[in-house]
């Protein structure tokens, strides 16, 4: 997988248009400087979080013996779940992070909702498949760099988009991960039926 390809999906992945809605409720009651620091900060730790998960995912992937083709296939059913998720998504999960706790700390801005499962679980994926280390992490960090800017533009962008336009944007992510998470599935398919017929 190309370097571009490989940071598209995470920024996918990650979100940041469809977690806009959620950003601002969850910083509405805190001044605009400080829910600057506050994003900027919780997007550092997702970062450190998904550098970190890379080199220690692949271990642990080992030593529980788990084949690549398992990886594919279990990822891409992730993938299409939270695909669908975007696509037609509950409200619950708004309801459930508009808590009363006005100073996040690693949850629920860095965890889930930058540095997620599915995001986490693609990271693993990607550590297994290239041989360059250099080239996941770039991807990670591109990935990431695009995420923070939006995020930090978060106020900015729901006065422009509105909450048609968010919800719009969101829904053509998820419409595109799903194709992806297709793909993704039917690879692992594939590479389990030839490991059959070895």
């Amino acid at each position: 997988m190309s370097l571009l390809a490989m940071a598209f999906s995470l920024f996918l992945l990650m979100d940041p248009v469809g977690n806009v809605p959620l950003f601002i409720a969850i910083l509405k009651d805190i001044p605009s400087g400080r829910q600057l620091q506050i994003i900027f900060r919780e997007l550092i730790i997702a970062l450190l979080i998904m550098i970190t998960f890379h080199f220690v995912g692949d271990a642990l992937l080992s030593a529980l013996q788990i084949q690549p083709y398992a990886i594919l296939v279990s990822g891409g059913i992730i993938l299409f779940l939270l695909s669908l998720k975007m696509i037609f998504p509950t409200g619950q999960d708004f309801d459930a992070l508009s808590g009363k706790d006005k100073q996040p700390f690693i949850v629920p801005l860095a965890i889930p909702l930058v540095a997620g499962p599915a995001v986490l679980a693609a990271i693993i994926l990607y550590s297994r498949q290239q041989t360059e280390t250099l080239l996941t992490i770039t991807a990670i960090i591109l990935a990431w760099a695009v995420s923070t800017i939006i995020l930090l533009s978060s106020a900015f962008l729901h006065k422009i988009l509105g909450k048609r336009g968010i919800l719009a944007t969101e829904r053509l992510m998820g419409l595109i991960l799903t194709m992806m998470s297709v793909q993704m599935f039917l690879q692992g398919i594939s590479q389990f039926i030839q490991a059959l017929s070895l």
